[in-house]
């Protein structure tokens, strides 16, 4: 590509393929995920990987992965890890702009305490059932018939930092049950203080419930100053889309942009670069986590990665001298693992712009923020973590 534009004039796009592991991190055994892998073990189960797109750009360069052979030419490419604690979204996409969290936030093996559920019922003056860790699919099948005829709050957790609260649009609509998932929100605080409330609307009839689209996750503020924070005071605008935004309790955002689905955002993120003069985009693609990950359905994670492989190349065709593209992770959700929870993990790195050499880059998920503000404000933030791979 030809030489930069002047940077008032550049623009930088960050994609989350949300829980596209590349691998255990070093201290996995720590959270019981010790020889994770969820783009290798999901291409074995896949008997191999058709990523033609993402091949090029150099996936397959970055670790062995069946179906995918390392690029003649790669972009830059590797592996980051996180400093901090946990592997959940909201930890995964605070580190990407250099907010590293520490102290792991509190989790819920055994549930919910009585005090905390009985305050939660006085809240919405309904009954709350089930309370226990579970994912999110069987709990609806379980409880969906309380939620839809007596009204009740289906309320869980996982392994992660999360309060989640379903219930059947029939009986809640997901307008009221955001309002009361942004009250709970306000009450998880102190030592209850969870990453993220999260509300989980579902429709349909016994046996054949499902999610809705209207997923909406109600995070912590980020804790300390961000890459994102540096952007603004820049004066570079910055939009967020997807969960993004709400990860960020929309801290940092000039404008945040609906995703609720792949294809959603994938389109906000081919009109942004299309239509956007300058500026950042940050971007999470979640159904390779909320819809097939969890799920360890296996097609359907191949399939979802083909549809962003054939992003990845509208995207790059889009870009224009002086553009950063960046293609990374958040965490991992292995299929081969037991369980069907969030896995501790490597996040790949792609990040294509002028003079990246096709160099190998390993480091902190921080790096990216790093990058971004380096690309774009033409300064780095020293006191941040992270340093800019360009």
């Amino acid at each position: 590509m030809p030489g930069p534009r002047h940077l008032s004039a550049r623009r930088a796009v960050v994609v989350v393929l949300d829980a596209v592991g590349a691998g255990a991190l070093p201290d996995a055994a720590d959270y019981g995920d010790a020889g994770t892998n969820t783009l290798g073990h999901l291409a074995e189960l896949a008997g191999g990987l058709e990523l033609p797109n993402l091949q090029r750009l150099g996936l397959g360069s970055i670790l062995p992965l069946e179906g995918v052979a390392p690029a003649a030419e790669p972009v830059l490419h590797g592996r980051l890890h996180a400093l901090g604690a946990g592997k959940d979204s909201t930890t995964g996409h605070w580190e990407l702009m250099g907010v590293v969290t520490r102290t792991p936030r509190p989790t819920y093996p055994d549930g919910f305490p009585p005090e905390l559920i009985a305050t939660i019922e006085r809240a919405s003056g309904r009954s709350v059932v089930c309370n226990r860790p579970t994912d999110g699919l069987s709990v609806i099948d379980e409880y969906g018939a309380a939620s839809l005829q007596d009204g009740a709050l289906i309320v869980y957790t996982s392994q992660d930092s999360v309060l989640q609260i379903a219930a059947h649009t029939d009986s809640l609509p997901a307008a009221e049950l955001h309002r009361l998932c942004a009250q709970v929100r306000r009450i998880m605080v102190g030592e209850h203080a969870v990453g993220r409330v999260i509300a989980r609307p579902f429709d349909g009839a016994p046996g054949a419930f499902e999610r809705t689209d209207e997923r909406r996750d109600f995070a912590l503020p980020p804790t300390a100053r961000s890459h994102l924070d540096e952007l603004r005071e820049a004066g570079i605008e910055t939009h967020a889309v997807g969960k993004v935004g709400q990860l960020f309790a929309g801290r940092g955002f000039s404008v945040q942009h609906p995703g609720a689905t792949n294809a959603a955002a994938i389109e906000q993120t081919t009109r942004l670069l299309r239509e956007l003069e300058q500026g950042f985009v940050f971007t999470n693609l979640i159904e390779t986590d909320q819809v097939f990950g969890h799920r360890k359905d296996i097609e359907g994670f191949h399939r979802a990665l083909r549809e962003i492989d054939a992003a990845a190349a509208v995207w790059e065709s889009l870009l224009r001298p002086g553009d950063l593209l960046v293609l990374t992770a958040d965490h991992g959700v292995d299929p081969a693992h037991p369980g069907t929870d969030h896995t501790r993990e490597h996040a790949p790195l792609l990040a294509l712009f002028d003079g990246h050499g096709g160099r190998r880059h390993d480091g902190p998920l921080a790096d990216v923020g790093a990058s971004v503000l380096r690309w774009l404000a033409g300064r780095d933030a020293p006191a941040l973590p992270g340093a800019p791979f360009l």
